[in-house]
């Protein structure tokens, strides 16, 4: 079984939680299916949610070599040098990452309305990028 779920902001990717947050649970009624993969608590989109061992572990698995696309609105408008620091890979404090597509791309028009909106900031300038990770 193969369940596509557009997770919403502020919502755990996994079923319980001792903090009190909502989790797949308020959302997914379906036992014994798991996320493969994961999106951040305040990140929202698209999640996959299987029975199927193999499945999860291929989609989740960083062996695999999985490609997963994010769009991420930034705040200011990143030059080449921005773009190609990521394509790079970025040092984080456990290591570098692996490098990333990454380019700028219009405001999807298909972008659902977001709640809460994202924050608005009259003076500085945003911009969407498509990042792919591996």
């Amino acid at each position: 079984m193969l369940i596509a779920f557009n997770k919403p902001f502020d919502v755990l990717c996994q079923f319980t939680d001792s903090a009190g947050r909502r989790t797949l649970a308020d959302f997914v009624t379906v036992k014994g299916v798991y996320p493969a993969g994961r999106l951040d608590y305040d990140s929202e989109g698209l999640l996959l949610l299987t029975d199927e061992g193999s499945l999860q572990k291929r989609i989740a698995d960083p062996g695999h070599r999985t490609k997963k696309i994010y769009l991420a609105q930034v705040e200011r408008i990143p030059d080449d040098k921005a773009l190609a620091l990521l394509r790079r890979g970025v040092k984080l404090k456990d290591g570098t990452t692996a490098p990333a597509g990454a380019k700028l791309v219009e405001e999807p028009e298909w972008l659902w309305t977001r709640e809460p909106p994202i924050r608005y900031r009259r003076d500085i300038p945003t911009a969407w990028l498509e990042i792919t990770l591996t």
